[in-house]
Protein backbone atom coordinates (compact mmCIF):
# COMPACT_ATOMS: atom_id res chain seq x y z
CA UNK A 1 0.00 0.00 0.00
CA UNK A 2 2.76 2.33 1.32
CA UNK A 3 4.55 1.41 -2.16
CA UNK A 4 1.28 2.77 -4.31
CA UNK A 5 1.30 5.94 -1.89
CA UNK A 6 4.98 6.78 -3.44
CA UNK A 7 5.03 5.83 -6.68
CA UNK A 8 1.53 8.66 -6.99
CA UNK A 9 3.37 11.31 -5.37
CA UNK A 10 6.38 10.41 -7.69
CA UNK A 11 4.46 11.08 -10.36
CA UNK A 12 2.48 14.48 -9.32
CA UNK A 13 6.15 15.85 -8.55
CA UNK A 14 7.11 15.13 -11.83
CA UNK A 15 4.09 16.82 -13.96
CA UNK A 16 4.62 19.55 -11.67
CA UNK A 17 8.34 19.99 -12.76
CA UNK A 18 7.59 19.34 -16.28
CA UNK A 19 4.82 22.47 -16.17
CA UNK A 20 7.36 24.43 -14.39
CA UNK A 21 9.62 24.10 -17.13
CA UNK A 22 7.54 24.91 -20.15
CA UNK A 23 5.86 27.75 -18.82
CA UNK A 24 6.89 31.45 -20.83
CA UNK A 25 9.45 33.35 -18.23
CA UNK A 26 8.34 36.97 -17.55
CA UNK A 27 10.69 39.90 -18.85
CA UNK A 28 12.01 41.53 -15.83
CA UNK A 29 11.30 45.34 -16.20
CA UNK A 30 14.79 46.44 -14.85
CA UNK A 31 16.99 44.17 -17.42
CA UNK A 32 17.75 46.15 -20.90
CA UNK A 33 15.75 44.93 -23.62
CA UNK A 34 17.45 42.05 -25.64
CA UNK A 35 17.31 43.17 -29.48
CA UNK A 36 16.37 40.13 -31.69
CA UNK A 37 17.19 41.14 -35.20
CA UNK A 38 15.53 38.85 -37.72
CA UNK A 39 18.03 36.35 -39.52
CA UNK A 40 20.00 37.63 -42.40
CA UNK A 41 20.94 35.83 -45.29
CA UNK A 42 23.90 36.62 -47.44
CA UNK A 43 22.81 39.28 -50.38
CA UNK A 44 22.20 37.69 -53.58
CA UNK A 45 24.29 39.73 -55.96
CA UNK A 46 22.04 39.87 -59.30
CA UNK A 47 24.61 41.15 -62.27
CA UNK A 48 22.35 43.26 -64.80
CA UNK A 49 22.74 40.77 -68.28
CA UNK A 50 25.95 41.92 -70.33
CA UNK A 51 25.52 42.15 -74.26
CA UNK A 52 28.37 42.26 -76.42
CA UNK A 53 30.40 45.35 -76.28
CA UNK A 54 29.33 47.84 -79.13
CA UNK A 55 31.74 49.25 -80.92
CA UNK A 56 31.49 52.81 -82.06
CA UNK A 57 33.35 54.41 -85.22
CA UNK A 58 33.66 57.62 -86.34
CA UNK A 59 31.72 58.15 -89.40
CA UNK A 60 33.93 57.47 -92.22
CA UNK A 61 33.28 59.36 -95.47
CA UNK A 62 32.90 58.37 -98.86
CA UNK A 63 36.58 57.65 -101.08
CA UNK A 64 37.21 61.00 -103.17
CA UNK A 65 37.27 60.27 -106.61
CA UNK A 66 39.65 62.88 -108.09
CA UNK A 67 40.18 63.52 -112.05
CA UNK A 68 42.60 65.80 -111.58
CA UNK A 69 45.04 66.09 -108.59
CA UNK A 70 46.36 69.82 -108.98
CA UNK A 71 49.85 68.67 -110.61
CA UNK A 72 51.27 70.69 -113.33
CA UNK A 73 50.07 70.65 -116.89
CA UNK A 74 49.60 72.36 -119.89
CA UNK A 75 47.04 72.75 -123.00
CA UNK A 76 46.90 74.37 -125.80
CA UNK A 77 44.20 76.56 -127.00
CA UNK A 78 43.74 77.54 -130.89
CA UNK A 79 41.14 79.94 -131.43
CA UNK A 80 40.54 82.92 -134.07
CA UNK A 81 40.21 85.68 -131.63
CA UNK A 82 41.75 89.39 -132.11
CA UNK A 83 43.65 91.17 -129.77
CA UNK A 84 40.69 92.89 -128.17
CA UNK A 85 39.14 89.53 -127.56
CA UNK A 86 42.69 88.11 -126.49
CA UNK A 87 42.86 90.41 -123.86
CA UNK A 88 39.34 89.42 -122.41
CA UNK A 89 41.15 86.14 -122.32
CA UNK A 90 43.89 87.12 -121.16
CA UNK A 91 41.91 88.09 -117.74
CA UNK A 92 39.54 85.39 -117.29
CA UNK A 93 42.80 82.60 -117.39
CA UNK A 94 44.42 84.67 -114.55
CA UNK A 95 40.74 83.43 -113.14
CA UNK A 96 40.95 80.48 -113.76
CA UNK A 97 44.54 80.53 -112.72
CA UNK A 98 43.51 81.25 -108.97
CA UNK A 99 41.23 78.29 -108.98
CA UNK A 100 43.57 76.08 -110.97
CA UNK A 101 47.10 77.89 -110.52
CA UNK A 102 49.43 74.63 -112.35
CA UNK A 103 46.79 74.26 -115.10
CA UNK A 104 48.72 76.61 -117.99
CA UNK A 105 47.28 77.44 -120.70
CA UNK A 106 48.85 78.47 -123.59
CA UNK A 107 46.90 79.38 -126.79
CA UNK A 108 47.12 80.50 -130.69
CA UNK A 109 45.35 82.98 -133.07
CA UNK A 110 45.56 81.28 -135.83
CA UNK A 111 43.25 82.98 -138.17
CA UNK A 112 39.85 82.46 -139.52
CA UNK A 113 37.92 79.21 -138.90
CA UNK A 114 39.01 77.04 -142.27
CA UNK A 115 42.34 77.90 -140.92
CA UNK A 116 41.48 76.68 -137.89
CA UNK A 117 40.55 73.78 -139.76
CA UNK A 118 43.08 73.14 -142.22
CA UNK A 119 45.94 73.01 -139.75
CA UNK A 120 44.44 71.07 -137.28
CA UNK A 121 43.69 68.72 -140.03
CA UNK A 122 47.42 68.67 -140.55
CA UNK A 123 48.43 68.24 -137.11
CA UNK A 124 46.14 65.27 -136.70
CA UNK A 125 48.35 62.98 -138.90
CA UNK A 126 51.10 63.10 -136.92
CA UNK A 127 49.49 63.44 -133.07
CA UNK A 128 50.61 67.06 -132.79
CA UNK A 129 46.72 68.59 -132.73
CA UNK A 130 46.26 71.13 -130.02
CA UNK A 131 44.15 70.28 -126.86
CA UNK A 132 40.94 72.72 -127.67
CA UNK A 133 39.97 74.76 -130.48
CA UNK A 134 37.23 76.95 -132.15
CA UNK A 135 35.11 74.81 -134.09
CA UNK A 136 32.24 74.52 -136.43
CA UNK A 137 30.08 71.68 -136.44
CA UNK A 138 31.34 70.37 -140.05
CA UNK A 139 35.32 70.79 -138.44
CA UNK A 140 34.59 68.10 -135.67
CA UNK A 141 32.51 65.67 -138.23
CA UNK A 142 36.01 66.10 -140.14
CA UNK A 143 38.33 65.69 -137.16
CA UNK A 144 36.24 62.48 -136.25
CA UNK A 145 36.97 60.72 -139.45
CA UNK A 146 40.71 60.38 -136.90
CA UNK A 147 38.29 59.37 -133.70
CA UNK A 148 40.23 62.81 -132.83
CA UNK A 149 37.57 64.66 -131.08
CA UNK A 150 37.02 63.56 -127.45
CA UNK A 151 33.13 63.38 -126.46
CA UNK A 152 32.15 65.08 -123.16
CA UNK A 153 29.09 63.29 -121.69
CA UNK A 154 31.84 61.33 -119.17
CA UNK A 155 32.87 65.04 -118.17
CA UNK A 156 29.58 66.92 -118.12
CA UNK A 157 28.03 64.01 -115.62
CA UNK A 158 31.10 63.31 -114.28
CA UNK A 159 30.96 62.44 -110.03
CA UNK A 160 34.78 63.04 -110.04
CA UNK A 161 36.45 66.36 -108.33
CA UNK A 162 38.85 68.49 -109.12
CA UNK A 163 41.94 69.68 -106.55
CA UNK A 164 41.31 73.29 -106.34
CA UNK A 165 44.73 75.92 -105.34
CA UNK A 166 43.57 75.79 -101.49
CA UNK A 167 43.13 71.98 -101.77
CA UNK A 168 39.54 71.78 -101.72
CA UNK A 169 37.45 70.26 -104.27
CA UNK A 170 35.53 71.64 -106.91
CA UNK A 171 33.16 69.47 -108.75
CA UNK A 172 33.93 68.48 -112.65
CA UNK A 173 31.00 68.01 -114.16
CA UNK A 174 28.19 70.84 -115.18
CA UNK A 175 25.30 71.07 -112.23
CA UNK A 176 21.70 71.04 -112.90
CA UNK A 177 21.98 74.71 -112.54
CA UNK A 178 24.31 75.40 -115.14
CA UNK A 179 22.97 72.85 -117.75
CA UNK A 180 19.57 74.63 -117.64
CA UNK A 181 21.35 78.32 -117.59
CA UNK A 182 22.39 76.94 -121.51
CA UNK A 183 20.33 78.55 -124.49
CA UNK A 184 19.13 75.06 -125.22
CA UNK A 185 19.46 75.47 -129.35
CA UNK A 186 23.27 76.45 -128.39
CA UNK A 187 23.76 73.87 -126.04
CA UNK A 188 22.46 70.63 -128.52
CA UNK A 189 25.02 71.71 -130.94
CA UNK A 190 27.17 69.80 -129.28
CA UNK A 191 25.25 66.57 -129.87
CA UNK A 192 24.15 66.70 -133.88
CA UNK A 193 26.64 64.40 -134.81
CA UNK A 194 24.28 60.89 -135.29
CA UNK A 195 25.09 58.99 -132.29
CA UNK A 196 23.61 61.61 -129.35
CA UNK A 197 27.03 61.93 -128.13
CA UNK A 198 28.37 65.31 -126.74
CA UNK A 199 31.29 66.74 -128.79
CA UNK A 200 31.48 70.31 -128.41
CA UNK A 201 30.76 72.94 -125.74
CA UNK A 202 29.26 76.69 -127.32
CA UNK A 203 31.16 79.34 -126.70
CA UNK A 204 29.52 82.60 -128.18
CA UNK A 205 26.98 82.63 -131.28
CA UNK A 206 25.47 84.67 -133.88
CA UNK A 207 22.66 83.88 -136.04
CA UNK A 208 20.88 85.77 -138.67
CA UNK A 209 18.49 88.79 -138.08
CA UNK A 210 16.47 91.29 -140.82
CA UNK A 211 17.74 94.51 -140.45
CA UNK A 212 15.47 97.37 -141.78
CA UNK A 213 15.31 101.02 -142.69
CA UNK A 214 13.28 102.04 -139.83
CA UNK A 215 13.31 105.77 -140.97
CA UNK A 216 12.01 104.64 -144.27
CA UNK A 217 9.94 102.46 -142.96
CA UNK A 218 8.21 104.75 -140.39
CA UNK A 219 7.74 107.84 -143.06
CA UNK A 220 6.28 105.27 -145.43
CA UNK A 221 4.25 103.63 -142.81
CA UNK A 222 5.63 99.72 -143.70
CA UNK A 223 5.28 97.29 -141.11
CA UNK A 224 8.04 94.99 -140.55
CA UNK A 225 7.20 91.33 -141.86
CA UNK A 226 6.99 88.43 -140.10
CA UNK A 227 6.43 86.04 -142.67
CA UNK A 228 7.51 85.42 -146.13
CA UNK A 229 4.29 85.90 -147.50
CA UNK A 230 4.04 89.44 -145.80
CA UNK A 231 7.71 89.52 -146.84
CA UNK A 232 6.68 89.55 -150.69
CA UNK A 233 4.19 91.86 -150.50
CA UNK A 234 6.45 94.30 -148.47
CA UNK A 235 9.04 94.36 -151.16
CA UNK A 236 5.88 95.19 -153.84
CA UNK A 237 4.80 98.66 -151.63
CA UNK A 238 9.13 99.62 -151.65
CA UNK A 239 9.33 98.92 -155.27
CA UNK A 240 6.28 101.06 -155.94
CA UNK A 241 7.74 104.07 -153.68
CA UNK A 242 11.61 103.64 -154.91
CA UNK A 243 11.31 101.42 -158.21
CA UNK A 244 15.28 102.03 -158.55
CA UNK A 245 15.58 99.77 -155.07
CA UNK A 246 16.40 96.17 -154.38
CA UNK A 247 13.81 96.05 -151.44
CA UNK A 248 15.91 92.89 -150.10
CA UNK A 249 19.60 92.14 -149.53
CA UNK A 250 20.17 88.18 -148.10
CA UNK A 251 24.15 87.62 -147.44
CA UNK A 252 24.01 83.87 -147.08
CA UNK A 253 22.43 81.56 -149.85
CA UNK A 254 23.73 78.62 -147.92
CA UNK A 255 21.94 79.90 -144.99
CA UNK A 256 18.87 81.38 -146.90
CA UNK A 257 18.47 77.37 -148.19
CA UNK A 258 18.94 75.91 -145.15
CA UNK A 259 16.70 77.99 -142.94
CA UNK A 260 13.88 77.75 -145.22
CA UNK A 261 13.86 73.72 -144.98
CA UNK A 262 13.83 73.90 -141.08
CA UNK A 263 10.74 76.12 -141.76
CA UNK A 264 9.26 74.22 -144.28
CA UNK A 265 10.45 70.85 -142.28
CA UNK A 266 11.48 69.84 -144.92
CA UNK A 267 14.41 67.19 -145.76
CA UNK A 268 17.79 68.30 -146.44
CA UNK A 269 20.22 66.36 -144.80
CA UNK A 270 21.14 63.45 -142.18
CA UNK A 271 23.74 62.73 -140.53
CA UNK A 272 23.09 58.69 -140.59
CA UNK A 273 21.70 56.75 -143.57
CA UNK A 274 21.00 58.55 -147.08
CA UNK A 275 22.91 61.92 -146.36
CA UNK A 276 21.71 64.34 -149.02
CA UNK A 277 17.82 64.73 -149.00
CA UNK A 278 17.23 68.01 -150.07
CA UNK A 279 15.94 67.25 -154.06
CA UNK A 280 12.25 67.05 -152.94
CA UNK A 281 9.10 68.75 -154.35
CA UNK A 282 8.78 71.40 -151.68
CA UNK A 283 12.39 72.60 -151.65
CA UNK A 284 12.39 72.88 -155.65
CA UNK A 285 8.80 75.12 -155.20
CA UNK A 286 10.53 77.86 -152.56
CA UNK A 287 13.07 78.05 -155.01
CA UNK A 288 10.60 78.96 -157.65
CA UNK A 289 8.82 80.93 -155.16
CA UNK A 290 12.09 83.19 -154.48
CA UNK A 291 12.96 83.00 -158.84
CA UNK A 292 10.20 84.91 -159.13
CA UNK A 293 10.85 87.34 -156.80
CA UNK A 294 13.88 87.83 -158.53
CA UNK A 295 12.70 88.43 -161.80
CA UNK A 296 10.39 91.53 -160.04
CA UNK A 297 13.22 93.00 -158.85
CA UNK A 298 12.55 92.34 -155.36
CA UNK A 299 16.26 90.67 -154.01
CA UNK A 300 19.65 89.93 -154.34
CA UNK A 301 22.16 87.89 -152.86
CA UNK A 302 26.03 88.41 -151.87
CA UNK A 303 27.22 86.19 -154.84
CA UNK A 304 24.71 87.56 -157.03
CA UNK A 305 25.79 91.63 -155.71
CA UNK A 306 29.14 90.60 -155.78
CA UNK A 307 29.76 91.96 -152.10
CA UNK A 308 27.80 91.45 -148.79
CA UNK A 309 24.52 93.16 -149.06
CA UNK A 310 25.50 95.60 -146.57
CA UNK A 311 26.82 97.76 -148.70
CA UNK A 312 23.57 98.01 -150.33
CA UNK A 313 21.56 98.26 -147.19
CA UNK A 314 23.80 101.42 -146.35
CA UNK A 315 24.59 102.73 -149.37
CA UNK A 316 23.41 106.40 -150.20
CA UNK A 317 23.32 106.07 -153.83
CA UNK A 318 20.30 105.70 -156.37
CA UNK A 319 19.75 102.12 -155.90
CA UNK A 320 19.77 100.95 -152.58
CA UNK A 321 18.14 98.30 -150.73
CA UNK A 322 15.61 98.82 -147.13
CA UNK A 323 16.28 95.26 -145.60
CA UNK A 324 18.92 93.31 -145.31
CA UNK A 325 19.38 89.50 -143.64
CA UNK A 326 22.54 89.12 -142.35
CA UNK A 327 24.65 87.68 -139.15
CA UNK A 328 23.68 89.13 -136.01
CA UNK A 329 27.41 89.62 -135.17
CA UNK A 330 28.31 92.07 -137.88
CA UNK A 331 25.60 94.84 -136.67
CA UNK A 332 27.96 97.68 -137.22
CA UNK A 333 28.31 96.62 -140.69
CA UNK A 334 24.36 97.05 -141.90
CA UNK A 335 25.04 101.04 -140.07
CA UNK A 336 25.18 103.22 -141.76
CA UNK A 337 28.49 106.06 -141.72
CA UNK A 338 27.59 109.02 -139.32
CA UNK A 339 27.93 112.32 -141.55
CA UNK A 340 28.65 115.45 -138.71
CA UNK A 341 28.08 112.90 -136.31
CA UNK A 342 24.58 112.24 -137.57
CA UNK A 343 23.80 108.60 -139.16
CA UNK A 344 21.76 109.36 -142.33
CA UNK A 345 18.94 106.64 -141.00
CA UNK A 346 17.96 104.64 -137.59
CA UNK A 347 18.77 100.79 -137.91
CA UNK A 348 16.02 98.20 -136.80
CA UNK A 349 16.75 94.72 -136.28
CA UNK A 350 13.96 91.88 -136.38
CA UNK A 351 13.79 88.33 -136.38
CA UNK A 352 13.79 87.13 -140.00
CA UNK A 353 10.36 85.82 -141.86
CA UNK A 354 8.93 83.02 -140.98
CA UNK A 355 7.29 80.08 -142.99
CA UNK A 356 4.85 79.94 -139.51
CA UNK A 357 5.34 82.79 -137.14
CA UNK A 358 3.81 80.45 -134.35
CA UNK A 359 6.61 78.23 -134.76
CA UNK A 360 10.17 80.19 -135.62
CA UNK A 361 12.85 78.77 -136.73
CA UNK A 362 16.55 80.73 -137.34
CA UNK A 363 19.56 79.23 -137.85
CA UNK A 364 22.56 78.94 -134.70
CA UNK A 365 25.94 79.69 -135.55
CA UNK A 366 29.45 80.82 -134.28
CA UNK A 367 32.15 79.38 -132.40
CA UNK A 368 32.02 76.24 -130.39
CA UNK A 369 34.76 74.65 -128.89
CA UNK A 370 36.23 71.19 -128.85
CA UNK A 371 38.35 69.07 -127.06
CA UNK A 372 40.78 66.74 -128.50
CA UNK A 373 42.00 63.13 -127.18
CA UNK A 374 45.23 62.54 -125.33
CA UNK A 375 47.63 60.20 -124.26
CA UNK A 376 48.16 62.15 -120.97
CA UNK A 377 44.21 61.72 -119.27
CA UNK A 378 45.53 64.75 -117.03
CA UNK A 379 45.39 67.23 -120.27
CA UNK A 380 42.03 66.11 -121.42
CA UNK A 381 40.60 66.88 -117.87
CA UNK A 382 42.49 69.78 -117.38
CA UNK A 383 40.76 70.98 -120.97
CA UNK A 384 37.63 70.40 -120.07
CA UNK A 385 38.20 72.16 -116.71
CA UNK A 386 39.16 75.14 -118.91
CA UNK A 387 36.44 74.70 -121.56
CA UNK A 388 33.75 74.69 -118.48
CA UNK A 389 34.99 77.75 -116.93
CA UNK A 390 34.49 79.69 -120.16
CA UNK A 391 31.30 78.83 -121.09
CA UNK A 392 29.58 78.32 -117.44
CA UNK A 393 31.21 82.02 -116.38
CA UNK A 394 28.49 84.79 -116.63
CA UNK A 395 31.33 87.45 -116.10
CA UNK A 396 33.38 86.30 -118.93
CA UNK A 397 30.61 85.32 -120.81
CA UNK A 398 29.51 89.13 -120.83
CA UNK A 399 32.35 90.41 -121.17
CA UNK A 400 33.48 88.44 -124.07
CA UNK A 401 29.96 89.29 -125.77
CA UNK A 402 30.05 92.85 -125.50
CA UNK A 403 33.77 93.11 -126.59
CA UNK A 404 32.95 90.61 -129.67
CA UNK A 405 29.60 91.49 -130.93
CA UNK A 406 28.39 87.39 -130.47
CA UNK A 407 25.71 86.79 -128.44
CA UNK A 408 25.93 85.02 -124.73
CA UNK A 409 25.59 81.29 -124.71
CA UNK A 410 23.97 81.89 -120.93
CA UNK A 411 20.73 83.32 -120.10
CA UNK A 412 21.79 84.56 -117.35
CA UNK A 413 24.08 87.11 -118.99
CA UNK A 414 20.81 89.09 -119.21
CA UNK A 415 20.71 89.79 -115.74
CA UNK A 416 24.27 90.34 -115.14
CA UNK A 417 24.55 94.63 -114.11
CA UNK A 418 26.66 95.86 -117.26
CA UNK A 419 24.76 93.72 -119.52
CA UNK A 420 21.63 94.48 -118.57
CA UNK A 421 22.37 98.53 -118.99
CA UNK A 422 24.10 97.54 -122.07
CA UNK A 423 20.81 96.31 -123.28
CA UNK A 424 18.43 98.83 -121.85
CA UNK A 425 20.37 101.52 -124.05
CA UNK A 426 20.30 99.50 -127.09
CA UNK A 427 19.08 101.47 -130.01
CA UNK A 428 20.08 101.80 -133.65
CA UNK A 429 22.71 103.81 -134.18
CA UNK A 430 26.26 103.94 -131.43
CA UNK A 431 24.37 101.14 -129.87
CA UNK A 432 23.00 98.65 -132.80
CA UNK A 433 25.07 95.76 -132.13
CA UNK A 434 23.70 95.32 -128.10
CA UNK A 435 20.03 95.99 -130.39
CA UNK A 436 20.95 93.03 -132.10
CA UNK A 437 22.25 91.20 -129.48
CA UNK A 438 18.88 91.95 -127.96
CA UNK A 439 16.79 90.64 -130.78
CA UNK A 440 18.63 87.21 -130.46
CA UNK A 441 18.21 86.56 -127.04
CA UNK A 442 14.48 87.41 -127.46
CA UNK A 443 14.29 84.63 -129.76
CA UNK A 444 15.86 81.92 -127.96
CA UNK A 445 13.90 79.31 -128.32
CA UNK A 446 13.69 79.38 -132.37
CA UNK A 447 17.54 78.53 -132.57
CA UNK A 448 18.11 75.17 -134.85
CA UNK A 449 21.18 73.26 -135.68
CA UNK A 450 21.46 70.98 -139.40
CA UNK A 451 23.31 67.59 -139.08
CA UNK A 452 26.91 67.07 -138.74
CA UNK A 453 29.01 64.94 -140.77
CA UNK A 454 31.81 64.24 -143.29
CA UNK A 455 30.42 65.59 -146.10
CA UNK A 456 27.83 68.22 -144.41
CA UNK A 457 29.93 71.13 -145.36
CA UNK A 458 29.67 70.23 -148.96
CA UNK A 459 25.92 70.03 -148.97
CA UNK A 460 26.21 73.52 -147.32
CA UNK A 461 27.73 75.17 -149.74
CA UNK A 462 26.01 72.93 -153.03
CA UNK A 463 22.26 73.98 -151.89
CA UNK A 464 24.19 77.86 -151.99
CA UNK A 465 25.32 77.62 -155.71
CA UNK A 466 21.80 75.36 -156.24
CA UNK A 467 20.00 78.38 -154.63
CA UNK A 468 22.58 81.28 -156.74
CA UNK A 469 22.07 79.22 -160.11
CA UNK A 470 18.11 79.10 -159.85
CA UNK A 471 17.31 82.59 -159.36
CA UNK A 472 18.91 83.40 -162.24
CA UNK A 473 17.40 81.02 -164.49
CA UNK A 474 15.23 82.44 -167.71
CA UNK A 475 11.58 82.68 -166.64
CA UNK A 476 9.96 80.45 -169.46
CA UNK A 477 8.22 77.48 -169.85
CA UNK A 478 11.30 75.31 -168.96
CA UNK A 479 11.78 76.59 -165.38
CA UNK A 480 10.42 73.80 -163.72
CA UNK A 481 12.78 70.99 -165.69
CA UNK A 482 15.92 73.65 -165.30
CA UNK A 483 14.87 73.91 -161.62
CA UNK A 484 15.28 70.04 -161.22
CA UNK A 485 18.22 69.52 -163.10
CA UNK A 486 20.05 72.08 -160.79
CA UNK A 487 18.63 69.79 -158.09
CA UNK A 488 19.76 66.70 -158.92
CA UNK A 489 23.65 68.29 -160.48
CA UNK A 490 23.78 69.70 -156.66
CA UNK A 491 22.77 66.22 -155.15
CA UNK A 492 25.22 64.55 -157.84
CA UNK A 493 28.54 66.83 -156.84
CA UNK A 494 27.51 65.69 -153.09
CA UNK A 495 27.72 62.46 -153.83
CA UNK A 496 30.67 62.38 -155.92
CA UNK A 497 32.53 64.57 -152.80
CA UNK A 498 31.05 62.12 -150.21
Amino acid sequence: MMKKILALLLAVVLCVGLTACSAPKQPDPTEAPVVTEAPTEAPVVTEAPTEEPVVTEAPTEEPVEVAYDGSPVTIKFYHTMGSNLAAVLDAYIAEFNAIYPNITVEYTSVGSYDDVRDQISTEITVGSQPNIAYCYPDHVAMYNLAQAVQTLDTYIDSAAMAVTADGSYAPVALSAEQKADFIEGYYNEGKQFGDGLMYTMPLSKSTEVLYYNKTFFDANNLTVPSTWEEMEKLCAAIKAIDPNSIPLGYDSESNWFITMCEQYQSPYTSATGDHFLFNNEQNRAFIKMFHNWMSKGYLTTQKLYGAYTSGLFTSTGETKSYMSIGSSAGATHQRPVAVDGVYPFEVGIATIPQVNADAPKVISQGPSVCIFKKADAKEVVASWLFVKFLTTTVEFQAEFSMASGYVPVLKSVAEHPVYADRLAKADGGDNVSMLSAKVCLEQADAYYTSPAFNGSSVARDQVGTLLTTCLTLPADENLDAAIEEAFENAIEECEYAF
